[in-house]
C-alpha cells in the first residue's frame, strides 16, 4: 500500500510502499479515503515533538470505510463509513488523560496511508451529511475544540466568546462549534482576510492582534468583554485576555506556540477568572462532538486537498500557516 513515511526527524516525508496491515483480535481494517494534517505532524517531522519514533506513518485524522474485520468483531461493521478517534487510551469520562495516553500517528502508525488497522473502539460512524474529506477534518481539532468549549469552559447560549488565532484547525472548529451552540463569537488573527472569512461563517467580528491596542479596539467592537476566551498561543499577548474577560470569565488554552506568559494575580482573583488548561479529550467527548456535528449539520472547513505523492509540499504549505481550515489528503 502507499503511505507517507517519515524515516527520521528533520528529513522530508515521502510516499513509499509499505505492507498492508492485517487486523488482529478486536481490530478493524479501514480503507482510508481522506486524512488531514495537524500541526502535530509538522512538529514531529521537524524534531520539535517529544518522543519521536521513526520510521513512522504520521496522521491523527482519518475517515474511510471498514473493509476487513479481526476476530471477535461483529459483521455489521463491515463496509461501514467511519471516522477515527485519534485519542488512544482515554476511554472513560475521567477529567484527565491516563499516563499511558497516546495520540494516533506516533508512536503507532497513523492515517497517511491507504489502510490502517485499529481497535474497534477507535472508530465511530461517520456523520452522514459529511464527505470523507470533511469528516477527516474533524477528529483531532474537533475533539480539542469541543472539550475546550463545552467540558472546560462550559459555554452557554448567548455568551460572548473570543477565539484567538482564527484560521488553524482547532480555532476554526471552536468558532464553528460556538456559533452552532448559539454563542456570540469574535476572533483575532494577523490576517484581515481570515477575519473576513470567519465573519462569513457567522462570527460577529474580529481584530488584527498585530495592531496597537488591539484589545481596546476589540472591546469597542464587541461593546463589552467576553465570557469565554479560547487561546492556543500564550506568550506576551496572553495578559490582555485578563482585561478582555468579563467578571467570572473562563480562559481556556490548549497550546503555547508563543511561549510562556505572565498574569496579574490581582486581576484574576478580583474578576473571579478561571484559567483552564485543556488538551485533546476522552472517548465520551469524541462521541458527543460527533453527535453535536450531526445534529447541527456543521461542516468543517477544508482549505485544500492533496494526494499522498504531494506529501512534502502539503507539509510545507502547512508550515507557512496560510491555510484557512484543514489541509486534507484525498486517498
Amino acid at each position: 500500500m502507499k503511505a507517507l513515511i517519515l524515516q527520521a526527524a528533520k528529513e522530508p516525508i515521502s510516499c513509499q510502499e509499505n505492507p498492508k496491515p492485517i487486523p488482529t483480535q478486536g481490530q478493524v481494517l479501514v480503507k482510508i479515503h481522506a486524512a488531514a494534517i495537524n500541526h502535530r505532524d509538522v512538529y514531529i517531522t521537524q524534531g520539535l515533538y517529544p518522543g519521536v519514533v521513526t520510521p513512522i506513518i504520521l496522521g491523527s485524522d482519518g475517515a474511510g470505510e471498514i473493509v476487513a474485520l479481526g476476530e471477535g468483531v461483529e459483521s455489521s461493521w463491515l463496509n461501514q463509513p467511519v471516522v477515527l478517534n485519534p485519542s488512544i487510551g482515554w476511554e472513560d469520562a475521567s477529567s484527565v488523560q491516563p499516563k499511558d495516553y497516546q495520540i494516533l500517528g506516533m508512536p503507532e502508525h497513523g492515517c497517511f496511508a491507504e489502510y490502517i488497522a485499529v481497535d474497534l473502539k477507535q472508530v465511530h460512524k461517520k456523520p452522514s451529511h459529511l464527505s470523507s474529506e470533511q469528516a477527516a477534518a474533524l477528529p483531532l481539532a474537533g475533539l480539542t475544540a469541543y472539550r475546550a468549549l463545552f467540558s472546560r469552559a462550559q459555554v452557554q447560549k448567548n455568551e460572548r466568546v473570543l477565539i484567538s488565532g482564527i484560521g488553524g484547525g482547532v480555532a476554526l472548529l471552536a468558532c464553528q462549534l460556538a456559533i452552532a451552540a448559539g454563542a456570540e463569537v469574535y476572533v483575532t488573527s494577523s490576517s484581515v482576510e481570515k477575519i473576513d472569512q470567519a465573519i462569513a461563517l457567522g462570527a460577529k467580528g474580529g481584530v488584527n492582534y498585530k495592531e496597537e491596542n488591539w484589545h481596546k479596539t476589540l472591546l469597542e467592537k464587541a461593546s463589552g468583554g467576553f465570557d469565554v476566551i479560547i487561546d492556543s498561543a500564550g506568550g506576551d499577548g496572553f495578559k490582555y485576555f485578563l482585561d478582555l474577560a468579563n467578571m467570572g470569565g473562563r480562559i481556556v488554552f490548549y497550546g503555547g506556540t508563543r511561549g510562556s506568559f505572565k498574569v496579574n494575580p490581582q486581576k484574576v482573583f478580583w474578576k473571579q477568572l478561571s484559567l483552564l488548561g485543556s488538551t485533546m479529550g476522552n472517548s465520551k467527548e469524541f462521541g458527543q462532538m460527533l453527535d453535536f456535528v450531526a445534529q447541527t449539520k456543521l461542516i468543517p472547513v477544508v482549505d485544500s486537498t492533496w494526494i499522498l505523492e504531494e506529501g512534502a509540499a502539503a507539509f510545507d504549505y502547512m508550515d507557512q500557516g496560510k491555510q484557512f481550515g484543514k489541509i486534507v489528503f484525498k486517498i
